[in-house]
């Protein structure tokens, strides 16, 4: 084939593709720009019938928060007039328009007062009391609500750019952003002098706004809105210079902010892969599967906290998992606390079943039967004593300790001289397939030596073999 002939073809298909996904995402010959600055003016303004619907909308989302119903919440978020002075507000630092700026900040300040104190009077009246799911969710913000208000603001900016308005997106991001709720959860939290989950909530609300805002910010610039002129230049000049200061002030802390809940995000999805990976394979005692708390504390004072029942954990168990902890990138710095036995309740009403039942039977035998049993019971734990070996609690140890060990077993093994028999611990480690032949004979020394040490032994016994590789097609 002719190379310029070739070449032509893959300029025409780029010229093609390059035109076709101009066509596809470009926004801006569909953007009506004057009629979009009208209509966010016009969602600012909040008087009248705005104010009546907002109150209503607050009452019905606090009776939905109050019973856990989130198709009632959805409705109320619907009908909520809350958007409007936080693009607003995005939109007047785009295009320089302080009056504009002004009005969206006390507006959104006049919204926000009557949402909390409208909350808060339904709260202190309403006979449901408690708090729940919904309600709880609301108290702290979290990196998906973070995404949610970046993406939501930028489609709901890009809906209200268009000739005629996409009625369907304003709905959807009402619902997505979700500024309804926090405010009702400020306001329950106020009723209930519970300032922490009060404070929290209204956390989540400017959050929540500030990206909205931000969104609509970015989008204003990128679409080329026009700036607004004054005729004074100087004048035009300090405005330029306030709106351009408002911008970094709440860029800046919003950047940070996005960044500090990624890494808070990160810790938590390595705390649960930890927690599952390592401690969950740990069958001496029972993890509590809904006690793990991870506290980030903006990254200074990172824990993992879980709750075990059951028998005691050795500190060589746990040394290992602190360890094994170190391996996870965003667990370097964090402390792991092990509560263990705080609600043994359970563990002791089985012991106690147990030897209930042992007691109960030995008062059906005469008394020369319990005798004989309980000779013939102590006679079994003598041997008991002598021969046992902690074998669940070894080899869990062995499986932390060595990741390569894919199985492990222990018997007793009687051997005779023909003078005396003698019996003798007798482990068996089968290793990964995969393991080199040096790392396994360097493993089976460190187990061997581990074993005498940690089981008090003078001669034991350890045989060692690799996993059959799996023929592949």
């Amino acid at each position: 084939m002719d190379p310029a002939k070739l070449k032509a073809d893959f300029q025409g298909t780029y010229k093609n593709a390059k035109t076709f996904l101009k066509d596809l995402l470009d926004i801006r010959s569909d953007t009506d720009r004057d009629s979009t600055i009208e209509a966010v003016k016009k969602d600012i303004t909040f008087k009248g019938h705005n104010a009546w619907i907002l109150v209503f909308s607050i009452f019905v989302a606090s009776i939905g928060l109050n019973v856990s119903s989130t198709a009632v919440v959805i409705g109320a978020m619907l009908i909520s007039p809350l958007m409007g002075p936080i693009v607003g507000m995005g939109l007047s630092v785009a295009i320089n328009d302080v009056d504009m700026l002004k009005r969206s900040l006390i507006n959104l300040g006049v919204m926000v007062g009557l949402s909390v104190i409208t909350a808060t009077f339904y709260f202190m009246i309403s006979p449901l009391t408690g708090s729940n799911a919904e309600l709880e969710a609301r108290t702290y913000p979290t990196i998906l609500d973070v995404l949610v208000a970046i993406f939501g603001g930028l489609a709901l900016i890009v809906a209200k750019t268009k000739k005629g308005t996409i009625a369907s997106v304003i709905f959807g991001v009402a619902i997505a952003t979700a500024l309804m709720p926090p405010l009702c959860t400020v306001g329950y939290g106020l009723a209930n002098l519970n300032f922490a989950d009060a404070g929290g909530a209204l956390y989540l609300f400017s959050i929540n706004a500030t990206f909205i805002a931000l969104s609509t910010f970015v989008v204003s610039k990128l679409l080329g809105f026009p700036l607004v002129k004054y005729a004074n230049s100087k004048r035009r000049k300090r405005i330029a210079q306030i709106a351009s200061f408002i911008a970094i002030i709440v860029m800046v802390p919003s950047v940070y902010l996005f960044y500090a809940m990624l890494k808070e995000s990160y810790f938590k999805q390595d705390a649960e892969r930890f927690v599952k990976n390592e401690l969950a394979l740990y069958t001496d005692s029972f993890l509590q599967k809904n006690a793990t708390v991870t506290t980030y504390n903006s990254g200074t004072d990172p824990k993992i906290e879980v709750s075990f029942l059951g028998k005691e954990i050795p500190s060589s168990v746990i040394g290992v998992w602190r360890e094994k902890m170190k391996t996870y990138p965003n667990l370097k710095n964090a402390s792991l606390i092990i509560l263990q036995n705080e609600n043994t309740e359970s563990y002791d009403q089985l012991q106690f079943m147990k030897e209930f039942k042992y007691r109960d039977s030995l008062l059906m035998l005469n008394k020369d039967e319990r005798i004989a049993y309980l000779e013939k019971e102590l006679d079994n734990l003598s041997r008991y004593k002598r021969n046992s070996i902690p074998f669940s609690n070894v080899s869990n140890e062995a499986r932390i300790n060595y990741e390569n060990l894919v199985q492990f077993g222990y018997a007793q093994k009687v051997i005779s001289n023909f003078d005396k028999i003698d019996t003798i611990p007798e482990f068996y480690a089968v290793w990964d397939a995969e393991i080199s032949r040096e790392l396994k004979q360097q493993n089976e020394q460190k187990l061997k030596r581990w074993l005498q040490y940690k089981l008090a032994l003078d001669t034991l016994i350890l045989q060692s073999s690799r996993q059959p590789k799996v023929a592949t097609e």
